[in-house]
């Protein structure tokens, strides 16, 4: 995820900080009263301006006027003698308006206008002359009431944030009775409907997406009509179509008690993955417009919160799960080739396996989103930049991003990153492990333990917290604590090691009596519940903090302990001791998400993204709100990851294994512990 925890912390800090002005304190309530009786800002505009001139520009004296600003004044002239003879379009630019916003005391610092209205004005003048609406942000500076404030406004669109800020300024300065010094309006909030031409990387990705769909769309036209018997279909044909790689998404394997077959694995897969989407929605909810935005500090005291806060243990479940599947497979795989292990095979195949869908989505969220949705908020809110691609994307196609680069491509590609660079070090842990055994065991331990020390000492040395503080960049601490390889080594590591206990205890049997079993749930649930809920007292902003040396204990051991509880959950779920959390984890119905759980991943902050800029009212924030944005943008992240895995990730990983090493397309259903593995090429993060 995209930045789940700094993100969250950062915002309660905000809020905090907001509250800590107590409204019956305010310094000046004759100011407030004075601001809540203003009319609406764009009648004291027309007012303002109903006899507008060039003095109006207020021009510095070393620069004379351009060009660029008698248009502007020459279409401002237009639109008050519009207003004069009431005419609809310019009656509409001012209505575009918005006003001081209502309720700022309990958090409504922003009124957006009507969007739609502004942008739509398209007023003919004359020949070769249109007036066309520009929506822009507009600050309003009331320092005295500790707030900031943001209000829509509605120009020309031959007029720039310059023009309008020459406009606004002394408007306001007499409104307010206060000295305006900054800018108003940047040119970065404000959006016009004037449509980006498509460009050759554009049409490259429509031509690629077109020519992927008619692929599937004809070879599935083919299975469907002219193939009766699936285990006769051609091969291309079985690539491609839609129908077989349906089948194999959707078919279900029963749980077998085998102590070689992992079924849990599946729902824990499926659960992290649900809970980084939850995660992420939160944080869309909390940047998000909201009118009860001082409220929000409420929400952070909720014990609820914690759950949202620390969604981020879901990135070291996918670590773990990948270092204990690694081992798995590969412990098998070296046992029946006495030792040998194609290593540059190995890092081709994964490579394979991760690159197509990354590479698609590069494309489409650079390229695509753009086109997808429009609204007020889409340049002028911290959403992800996706023009760093532009810069920056073949670090994500090496995954190096988490290191070469602050501006990343596609944010919560960072996981990829360090997931390929820990697979690209597992062969010195894979051939110790079947050279030497448990001395590499113990060797691949102190390494961990190492490593969670160094985590320890940069904190403590560094001074990083784990919450955002003023002059600690929010860039700076997700590099250093969050996006670093060897942070999130220890629950790879873990999975590493346990791994390879289940597979040199395979074949022991294991009988617990019901003390153990209880006791081992009972300590594992306890790390559980310890690693998400401890530090949930000082989310009151009245508490003292967290000193350094107690973040750094704790940032350090949950590393630890988060993975070390899921080996009991796998081992009791594995070993018949797992009861209904066994029962639930190994249903059969989290094997197709499972299956298209890298592609949900990589794509799902396209539908969140596109759901929040194209927002054009303020929000109200409660979980219920976001539990119907939730799950609504789910069943749409779903389908989408769906298409992607039809069209690209399905068909690519079987032409991947054709080529590479040398399979034909199955349509017998596989054992779980493969079906497992092959899911696992690089599970989601929490962004």
């Amino acid at each position: 995820m995209v930045k789940i925890i700094a993100a969250l912390l950062l915002v309660g800090l905000a809020m905090v900080s907001s509250l800590e002005l107590e409204f019956d304190e305010i310094d000046s309530l004759d100011s407030y009263e004075q601001f809540m009786e203003l009319r609406p800002l764009a009648m004291e505009f027309s007012h303002y301006f109903r006899n507008i001139t060039t003095a109006d520009l207020n021009m510095p004296s070393t620069r004379e006027p351009s060009q660029q600003d008698f248009n502007c004044l020459a279409d401002m002239i237009q639109l008050m003698s519009g207003l004069s003879s009431r005419s609809m379009w310019a009656l509409k630019m001012l209505d575009a308006w918005g006003t001081f916003p209502k309720g700022v005391l309990y958090g409504n610092q922003i009124d957006f206008g009507n969007y739609d209205e502004c942008i739509g004005i398209n007023k003919a003048i004359s020949d070769g002359h249109t007036i066309k609406g520009k929506y822009c942000f507009a600050g309003l500076p009331i320092a005295k009431l500790g707030i900031s404030l943001r209000t829509a406004v509605c120009f020309p669109a031959s007029c720039t944030a310059t023009d309008m800020n020459k406009f606004l300024q002394p408007l306001l300065e007499k409104l307010l009775n206060i000295k305006v010094t900054k800018p108003l309006v940047t040119e970065a909030t404000c959006r016009t409907n004037e449509r980006v031409e498509l460009d050759g990387l554009t049409i490259f990705t429509i031509v690629i997406l077109s020519l992927l769909l008619a692929a599937v769309v004809l070879t599935t036209i083919y299975d469907y009509f002219f193939c009766e018997d699936e285990k006769q279909l051609p091969a291309l044909i079985k690539i491609f179509s839609a129908r077989a790689n349906s089948r194999v998404l959707f078919r279900l394997v029963q749980p077998r008690s085998n102590p070689n077959v992992i079924d849990c694995l599946n729902g824990m897969r499926c659960m992290s993955l649900i809970w980084v989407l939850f995660g992420h929605q939160y944080l869309f909810a909390l940047m998000a417009p909201n009118i009860n935005q001082y409220q929000l500090k409420w929400w952070f005291e909720k014990p609820f919160s914690s759950f949202v806060l620390h969604a981020a243990f879901s990135v070291d479940t996918f670590f773990f799960l990948s270092g204990l599947l690694l081992v798995v497979i590969s412990m098998r795989s070296l046992e029946k080739t006495k030792g040998n292990l194609n290593i540059p095979m190995m890092y081709l195949h994964r490579y394979l396996r991760l690159t197509p869908v990354v590479a698609l989505a590069i494309l489409v969220y650079m390229t695509l989103l753009p086109f997808m949705g429009d609204g007020p908020l889409f340049n002028s809110i911290k959403f992800d930049d996706y023009n760093h691609c532009k810069k920056t994307w073949f670090w994500t196609l090496l995954f190096l991003q988490n290191y070469a680069t602050p501006d990343l491509c596609i944010n919560h590609s960072w996981y990829l990153g360090v997931d390929m660079q820990l697979y690209i070090l597992s062969p010195i842990f894979l051939i110790s492990l079947y050279k030497w055994g448990k001395k590499a065991a113990a060797g691949i331990f102190v390494f961990m333990l190492m490593l969670s020390a160094c985590l320890f000492s940069t904190m403590m040395i560094k001074k990083y917290p784990i919450h955002m503080e003023i002059g600690l960049t929010p860039d700076l601490a997700q590099r250093k604590l969050y996006y670093a390889t060897h942070i999130h080594a220890a629950p790879w590591l873990i999975g590493v090691l346990f791994g390879y206990f289940l597979h040199v205890s395979r074949s022991q049997n294991f009988q617990l009596n019901r003390i153990k079993v209880w006791l081992g749930w009972i300590i594992s649930l306890a790390l559980i519940f310890t690693c998400i809920f401890v530090l949930y007292p000082f989310a009151n902003y009245r508490n003292p903090p967290l000193n350094m040396l107690e973040e750094a204990l704790y940032y350090t051991l949950a590393r630890i302990a988060w993975p070390l509880s899921l080996c009991w959950v796998v081992f009791a779920c594995m070993r018949g001791y797992g009861g209904l959390a066994n029962s639930f984890l190994s249903c059969p119905l989290w094997q197709p998400l499972s299956r298209i759980s890298y592609s949900a991943y990589v794509f799902h902050i396209f539908i969140q993204q596109l759901n929040g800029r194209r927002m054009r009212t303020g929000t109200f924030f409660s979980n219920y709100d976001v539990m119907l944005l939730f799950w609504s943008g789910f069943g749409f992240v779903l389908l989408l990851s769906y298409v992607v895995y039809i069209m690209m990730e399905a068909p690519f990983g079987v032409l991947e294994s054709m080529f590479i090493s040398g399979k034909k397309p199955k349509s017998k259903p596989e054992p779980p512990i493969e079906q497992t593995a092959n899911n696992n090429k690089a599970e989601p993060e929490q962004s």
